[in-house]
């Protein structure tokens, strides 16, 4: 059973940080491109970064390059993304999804992602 269960949204003053966790399923966390996206009321999910879990490749949206890092915890089946520098137009809902296997596609977009994470809030105030 594939399954993605996103937590550490919540509040932060612009400027500060928030860690969000997204742990994947171990059948499914192995070679797979996870991805993070965000989406605000009225939009599409928007591609915020990419990891692939069987190697180093990382992507970040222009947004957020230099603000957001990812990491991954292979051992627990874990992504994580660190936010600094927040900024109120990160206010979003938060999801992660598992994507293609073998590789990130040079494209991240939702389309390409086939199972997601229920969602966690993340709200930063100015």
């Amino acid at each position: 059973q594939v399954r993605l269960v996103e937590s550490g949204g919540g509040s932060a003053q612009a400027g500060g940080s928030l860690r969000l966790s997204c742990a994947v399923s171990q059948t499914t966390y192995s070679k797979k491109c996870i991805g993070w996206f965000r989406q605000v009321p009225g939009k599409g999910r928007e591609g915020v970064a990419a990891i692939y879990t069987g190697g180093s490749s990382k992507w970040y949206a222009d947004s957020v390059t230099g603000r957001f890092t990812l990491s991954q915890d292979n051992a627990n089946g874990t992504v994580y993304l660190d936010m600094s520098a927040l900024k109120p137009e990160d206010t979003a809902i938060y999801y992660c999804a598992a994507g293609p296997s073998g590789y990130c596609p040079p494209r991240v977009t939702a389309s390409l992602f086939g199972y997601w994470g229920q969602g966690t809030q993340v709200t930063v105030s100015s």
